[in-house]
């Protein structure tokens, strides 16, 4: 498909007239065509208007329709075949493999929600019948259903252009909860933004889905981003990013004369504690396992082990030698942006300028001046209890080994924690107790707690809780990943003694869309 760096505002292609971004191939730094032109205030008004005259509709579609919409968008995405594949890695410098993969997991979670939208729990379908004899007071009919917010607005992210991207998580968990989408795509890779605005776009058209189901915008955060998020027409967000992004766009919204929530992902340095009876047990494959987990796509995943603690001695010691020779031999590769290179450098610059804390490895150069070599520092437990900065995320391969004395300061380390991702335990012979006493506070600490394997790697599926306390994410009820996500953009209402014959199907006496209920307090099973 040619790319003409055009818009999707509904239906129609517009070029925007604002300064034009050019993708850059992050390897060589060479300029990709082609060009992309910003987007304007008119162009954020006209696609938010065109999501809010969709919404009443697009909400009222039969799950099956919009289950059949979210498949038909899957196959649309694949018929793009290696074009998708090489533009991604064009603009990402991700390894071909890697983009593949992240195709399967793209089309992969559209089918996920399609699935759950056929099943139906997510519509939280409550019925408690009138009881007008009840004593003392009588009881109204009450029924409850969950409902599409309306637009909501998604932001793609750097580090995965296409499964956190147009037609990514964020998008398939709206489109799936009956809500129109606006999403402003990521400045690195507009192309592929491109390719996958045309699968969606076709999507549309093809299924008879209202036309404003869909837009795709082009833009700064500051100018297209922040006047998206200040559209009264959005009435939710879907960000993946940094914490200064994603704090900016929920100071925008909390400003609105009507707020509306920002789900957004931000930082996390995803702690691991090796206890000690598992670095007896195996200290050099649990090094060998974390170097692997850290240098992984270059570090750059919000689920990188960026943090570890453990108790010294003769077994610490073991895992840091081997993880020192492992890293030595890891050769530097090539980050996402030019931008998030310096910003991992600078990163690394500030851990280092930390009084106690000292670099035991470093990786080998990379080929390209963009790549990110990667490091791994230590710190004794007291000094990171003083300084709470050693806890912020370095986008990169980087790492610090926080040294305890004993369990007890293990413990203080992991009630200092601020809220995460994930949690990592690696637990052997003897550490029962000590699992125990730390999994009351590590469960306050983060969405997902792992033990004996590595953070990096998503499942996803319907049990996976991609999310965490502030300022992992900005609500740590919730998560970007899996089938959990439509409750993002869906709420409650009540309709209280309405006539029959105005009830919603989903709440209708003989169920027409058969879906799950529960009446009077009892699951009902059984579909129309």
């Amino acid at each position: 498909m040619p790319l003409t760096g055009a818009m999707f505002i509904g239906s129609e292609r517009r070029i925007g007239q604002g300064p034009v971004l050019e993708p850059v191939d992050p390897r060589t730094g060479a300029s990709l065509h082609p060009g992309y032109g910003s987007g304007s205030a008119t162009d954020v008004e006209d696609a938010c208007q065109l999501a809010d005259l969709a919404a009443p509709e697009l909400r009222a579609t039969p799950p099956e329709r919009r289950a059949a919409f979210l498949e038909r968008v899957a196959e649309r995405v694949e018929q793009l075949g290696g074009e998708l594949v090489e533009r991604a890695v064009a603009e990402s410098g991700l390894p071909e493999g890697r983009i593949s993969g992240e195709v399967g997991r793209t089309t992969g979670q559209l089918r996920l929600f399609a699935a759950e939208i056929r099943d139906g729990g997510w519509a939280g379908v409550r019925i408690d019948p009138a009881l007008p004899d009840r004593s003392p007071q009588p009881r109204p009919d009450l029924r409850q259903r969950q409902l599409a917010v309306g637009p909501v607005a998604v932001f793609g992210a750097s580090n995965f252009p296409l499964a956190f991207s147009v037609a990514g998580g964020d998008t398939a968990a709206a489109l799936a909860a009956g809500c129109p989408v606006v999403v402003k795509g990521h400045e690195a890779h507009l192309g592929t933004c491109e390719l996958v605005g045309s699968a969606v776009a076709a999507a549309v058209r093809e299924c008879g889905m209202p036309e404003g189901t869909f837009s795709l915008l082009y833009g700064s955060g500051p100018e297209v981003g922040q006047a998206l998020v200040a559209d009264p027409r959005i009435q939710a967000v879907g960000f993946t990013g940094s914490r200064a992004g994603g704090t900016a766009l929920m100071r925008t919204a909390a400003a609105r004369p009507r707020p509306i929530p920002v789900h957004a992902e931000m930082s996390s340095v995803n702690p691991v504690f090796l206890l000690p009876g598992a670095l007896r047990d195996r200290a050099t494959e649990i090094a060998e396992g974390f170097v692997g987990s850290l240098t992984l796509g270059a570090g750059q995943f919000c689920t990188n082990p960026g943090l570890l603690a453990a108790v010294r001695g003769p077994a610490l010691t073991e895992f840091l030698d081997v993880a020192a020779a492992r890293l030595a031999e890891a050769a530097g590769q090539t980050m996402l942006t030019r931008g998030i290179h310096a910003a991992y450098e600078r990163s690394v610059a500030e851990i280092a300028s930390v009084e106690g804390v000292r670099e035991v490895a470093s990786g080998s150069p990379g080929e390209d001046g963009n790549a990110g070599v990667a490091r791994l520092f230590t710190v004794d437990a007291e000094v990171f209890l003083r300084r709470p900065e050693l806890q912020e995320e370095a986008f990169g391969a980087a790492a610090t080994v926080v040294v305890c004395e004993d369990a007890e300061q293990l413990a203080r380390v992991a009630g200092a924690l601020d809220g995460q991702l994930t949690v990592t335990v690696q637990h052997g012979s003897g550490d029962r107790d000590t699992a125990a006493a730390l999994l009351p506070v590590l469960e306050t600490r983060a969405g997902r707690l792992l033990f004996n394997g590595w953070p990096t790697g998503v499942e996803v599926g319907h049990a996976m809780v991609h999310g965490g306390p502030y300022p992992a994410t900005s609500d740590g009820r919730t998560t970007s990943v899996g089938t959990l996500a439509i409750e993002r953009f869906l709420r409650p209402v009540c309709y209280q003694s309405m006539p029959a014959d105005l009830l919603p199907p989903a709440l209708a006496d003989d169920n027409p869309l058969g879906l799950p209920r529960r009446v009077d307090g009892t699951r009902e099973t059984v579909r129309a």
